[in-house]
């Protein structure tokens, strides 16, 4: 089973990147949860939000304490949050963030993947906002691919409905994008 935490801000689509994510595993006949944490959050604190994918039913309820994976919306929040917080030794660490793999992995100290993809940037040229939500789907998948990228595309039409397009578009570029040490 893969396990996922999502580390954003309020506002930023943390919990709209998981619903897609488990919307399209489930599309391709696998199991997913999708689940957010949420205390007194608002607009701009951090948030968090969690994603199991399996090929066989999933039981376990609880929260996600190792994931595999962890995924940051908002490269501010390294430092503020301990990111790497139970991740496992070899899991993947996909971070929005204009610097290197490399010079993160200097900082963080993780020994992991670690893969960096500018997805404000992205956001901003494809959707003309800095949420990154659906631009760090496209990152993710291609460092796991843990579900076909096209997979995502029904999903995000269903969410999204006209601005769909520009959602597909952004996800994509990071997908090609996105910068990956192993």
């Amino acid at each position: 089973m893969l396990e996922i935490r999502w580390h954003g801000r309020g506002g930023q689509g943390a919990v709209t990147s998981v619903d897609m994510l488990a919307r399209a595993a489930i599309g391709e006949g696998k199991y997913a949860q999708g689940f957010p944490s949420f205390g007194p959050e608002r607009k701009g604190a951090p948030v968090a939000a969690f994603n199991r994918i399996d090929d066989k039913q999933i039981k376990v309820r609880s929260h996600i304490y190792n994931p595999d994976a962890v995924v940051v919306l908002d490269a501010s929040l390294v430092g503020l949050v301990d990111v790497t917080e139970g991740l496992k030794e070899d899991g993947a660490l996909i971070v929005n963030s204009t610097k290197s793999p490399e010079e993160l992995k200097k900082e963080i100290k993780f020994k992991g993947t670690i893969a960096t993809v500018d997805a404000t940037r992205i956001a901003w040229d494809e959707l003309g906002v800095p949420i990154t939500n659906t631009t760090m789907l496209g990152a993710l998948i291609k460092v796991l691919k843990v579900i076909d990228l096209d997979s995502v595309n029904e999903p995000l039409k269903e969410r999204f409905g006209r601005i769909a397009p520009k959602n597909v578009a952004a996800m994509k570029r990071a997908y090609e994008e996105v910068k990956i040490n192993q």
